[in-house]
């Protein structure tokens, strides 16, 4: 049985129902003096790189089990490739083969793949709903933290909080209505009671009519419970940046190396001032629907921005260091270690959300990638999967 749970400074803040800053710093000497932001890839000598971070939010609490019948492989027989692209077999370069990345980014290296099945668009609210008609599935923004777990990981006679606080939460991006400290994500994150997949900004919010945007509030654990009712499973990271780049080579982004202000509009993201100012260029204040933005060479969409996408492999950062030669087929690290949060297991998140903006996060590059707790939902991630 794997604990997930958040760090004690953060668990009193829970029960004052705030949200913790994040204070990791950013580096500004470049890659080997970087500092590992669990959210975008960023130029090192952005003051704000870290302040993108989610590592030091709250996690979700309580026990984390059935671990192993989440395993990374889909069901056999599976009938129909509908909605998905096949990407076919070839070799690429993986990884930052320029100085925007961060250090978990590099070094750039060789990569063989088989060809593989993807969904060409972010797994719906519709799609997830059906599944959850199906199978009765409760996800883990809806399911009460579990106190008798919880105060294992407190000292000794720690008082149980209310009961009004112990209930089935998750996070919101809430824009504040002025310039703030950047490097404070409690000025837009919040806690709120009742958010989940159905009422992705809390209770007051619900999905009808949006039956065609990507569903979110989703842990990995539901992501991955999905995947495996509809008989596929989450893309390893390989897989995930081989498809973004659509068969360009060396690209930062799966349109090409354009800037995202440049020309015609690419993806979903954040104009103006991030947090509080979005001039809605897009034409969108959240999450898109998808198909909204012009697909990659390979046909899929939202390959950047809309919402963060799970992906099935474990975060390490010094997970490239370690590679050599060519690989082929990667499944990523054996194991998670992040060193600003060592007792908590950690998956990869890729391609950036309509909150990523080029003075905050660029997490629409390829190669950038975010790291959060399996059990950890938020208003702007979601996931896609795929099948041989």
């Amino acid at each position: 049985m794997t604990i997930i749970f958040m760090k004690r400074e953060l668990l009193y803040l829970f029960f004052m129902l705030a949200i913790t800053a994040c204070n990791q710093k950013s580096d500004k000497k470049g890659l080997a003096g970087a500092t590992a932001d669990s959210v975008a890839g960023v130029d090192h000598s952005n003051p704000t790189d870290s302040a993108c971070c989610n590592s030091n939010l709250p996690k979700r609490y309580g026990a984390v089990t059935g671990i192993e019948t989440l395993a990374g492989t889909e069901k056999e027989g599976l009938a129909s490739h509908q909605g998905m692209k096949f990407i076919p077999a070839g070799s690429f370069r993986m990884g930052a083969a320029d100085k925007e990345g961060r250090r978990d980014e590099y070094p750039a290296h060789d990569v063989k793949m088989d060809g593989f099945w993807i969904d060409e668009t972010e797994v719906t609210n519709a799609q997830f709903a059906a599944f959850v008609k199906a199978t009765h599935y409760v996800t883990q923004a809806e399911q009460k933290p579990d106190w008798e777990e919880i105060k294992k990981q407190l000292p000794p006679g720690t008082p149980k909080p209310s009961e009004e606080q112990l209930q089935p939460a998750s996070l919101t991006f809430s824009p504040p209505k002025g310039r703030v400290d950047i490097n404070d994500v409690s000025q837009w994150w919040s806690w709120t009671a009742g958010a989940s997949w159905k009422h992705p900004q809390g209770p007051k919010s619900n999905i009808k009519g949006k039956e065609n945007l990507p569903v979110t509030q989703v842990s990995w654990i539901d992501a991955t419970a999905y995947a495996k009712w509809a008989g596929k499973r989450l893309p390893t990271e390989a897989e995930w940046e081989y498809a973004a780049r659509g068969g360009l080579r060396e690209k930062k982004y799966p349109w090409g190396d354009e800037d995202l202000a440049s020309g015609k509009v690419k993806a979903n993201t954040w104009q103006g001032e991030f947090p509080y100012s979005d001039k809605k260029t897009d034409g969108y204040s959240s999450v898109a629907p998808v198909k909204s933005f012009a697909a990659n060479g390979y046909g899929l969409y939202d390959m950047a921005g809309n919402v963060w996408e799970w992906t099935a492999d474990w975060y390490r950062e010094d997970y490239y260091q370690g590679l050599k030669g060519q690989t082929v087929n990667p499944k990523g690290p054996k194991d998670s270690y992040d060193a600003a949060e060592p007792g908590i297991p950690k998956k990869v998140i890729r391609g950036g959300s309509f909150m990523c903006h080029s003075s905050y996060c660029k997490g629409y590059r390829v190669t950038s990638k975010m790291k959060s707790s399996m059990d950890t939902g938020l208003e702007n991630t979601g996931f896609r999967c795929v099948s041989k």
